[in-house]
């Protein structure tokens, strides 16, 4: 008998392999929720720093000019999806996954150290625009890349309880967000945030982006190197092969995303400008309602788990399509009582967890692995910035046109469109693309 190196029992190499998948699930989403925090930092802090950049006499203008930077750095995440689809699909996803957070940090340090517009002039503004389409093009690619991570690093038969984690972390960085705003508004008050407190949370997200970074660089690759070798590995060419594949993603990102973006972050608007509620309320229940969200993921990723992703997306078509009217009604009227406006809000996001809970792992599934990174994010990217960036203007737009009713149908229509996607989506299962356990 050999007494070198004894064999690990069975259960003690199962609980070993365990907490090393448990392990890299925890690292490639630190790096989500760093990527996420970062982004909307932004949004929350513009308030107090946009006087800093753009010297207009009026504090509107200077919020337009605030928010065309935010959004030109969601009308880079389609450059994103591409371009870090393309790295992991040659060069690994963990190299990908690595300079995608590198990109976040930088952005931020920028932000951070930034002269206003007193100081160097018309090159503020113009600093500022190229660190957020930085920053764009960071979260762009952090989807795909990591989604695709989570999903190849996953065991199948819990993969998307682990996936869901990628929606948890996202979640998780705009909550932390939220927070870090209210600590600093009571800590420091809104004179010393508008001089310099305003850069406090973009270094935060800079020191929690090389932490990040430095947990992504201990992670294995999933990657095979036949996959990266591959002459067409991570091309639009080769992309191109799986029109079904693609199209499926768009028109279910498209509806998914869309109906996440309403719930979520144009659900605080509509409590304040519709249900009647004081923003400051809005701001709490909204907080309430994402901290339930965010533990909703898991639940949902495990239940995918047993009853099949196919059957789960079929539920949330049928109901999203059938319920978006009849709940922004409700919650419309439920002015009296936060409460149940809180409960209302929560039943749509368990009909949304249905979705966001397995949403990139069940793109994933989709693709074969030498375009699997660059199918997954370009084609979420997309369907993201025409249909989930733009909810917000939709749904003002049509509430400044006095036709609110018709935004209710505009979501409902969409979710219809994420219905015939799944409807046209082959069985993830049957398609193979995902069969061999990750190293």
């Amino acid at each position: 008998m050999d007494t070198n190196a004894p064999a690990m029992p069975t259960a003690e190499a199962e609980r070993h392999d365990t907490r090393r998948r448990i392990w890299a699930i925890v690292a490639s989403s630190s790096g989500n929720l760093v990527e996420w925090y970062d982004f909307y930092t932004y949004a929350f802090f513009s308030l107090y720093f946009a006087h800093a950049f753009f010297p207009k006499e009026d504090p509107l203008v200077q919020q337009l000019s605030a928010a065309g930077v935010f959004a030109a750095g969601f009308l880079m995440r389609p450059i994103g999806g591409w371009f870090f689809g393309r790295l992991a699909d040659r060069r690994g996803r963990k190299f990908a996954m690595l300079v995608s957070v590198l990109m976040m940090c930088g952005g931020s340090l920028v932000i951070a150290c930034l002269p206003g517009y007193a100081s160097i002039g018309v090159a503020a503004p113009a600093l500022l625009l190229l660190a957020r389409m930085f920053q764009g093009i960071s979260v762009g690619g952090e989807y795909g890349t990591s989604a695709t991570y989570m999903s190849e690093v996953a065991k199948s038969r819990h993969r998307g309880f682990y996936s869901s984690f990628q929606y948890v972390t996202l979640i998780g960085g705009q909550l932390l967000a939220v927070l870090v705003v209210v600590l600093l508004e009571r800590t420091l008050g809104g004179d010393a945030l508008r001089d310099w407190g305003w850069r406090i949370p973009f270094v935060i997200g800079a020191i929690a982006a090389l932490v990040a970074l430095f947990l992504r660089s201990n992670l294995h690759e999933t990657s095979d190197k036949k996959d990266l070798q591959k002459k067409d590995a991570g091309t639009l060419k080769a992309l191109l092969t799986h029109p079904r594949a693609v199209l499926v993603t768009l028109g279910l990102t498209a509806g998914g995303s869309l109906v996440f973006y309403v719930f979520t972050t144009y659900m605080q608007k509509y409590l304040v400008n519709t249900v009647g509620y004081a923003p400051a309320t809005a701001s709490v229940l909204m907080t309430v309602v994402l901290l339930i969200y965010m533990c909703m993921q898991p639940l949902f990723g495990a239940l995918s788990d047993r009853i099949g992703r196919r059957a789960q997306l079929l539920i949330f078509g049928v109901l999203g399509a059938v319920g978006i009217i009849p709940l922004m009604h409700a919650i419309a009227a439920s002015g009296s009582s936060p409460v149940l406006s809180v409960v209302l809000i929560l039943v749509a996001l368990a009909v949304v967890s249905l979705y966001t809970s397995i949403s990139g792992v069940v793109k994933a599934e989709l693709f074969p692995a030498e375009v699997r990174a660059l199918g997954v994010g370009l084609c979420y990217a997309i369907a993201n910035a025409l249909f989930g960036g733009s909810a917000e203007y939709v749904g003002l737009s049509f509430k400044n046109a006095g036709n609110e009713v018709g935004f209710y149908w505009y979501v409902a229509g969409m979710m219809v469109i994420a219905l015939i996607a799944v409807i046209c989506m082959r069985d993830p299962r049957k398609l193979g693309h995902m069969h061999h356990e990750p190293r």
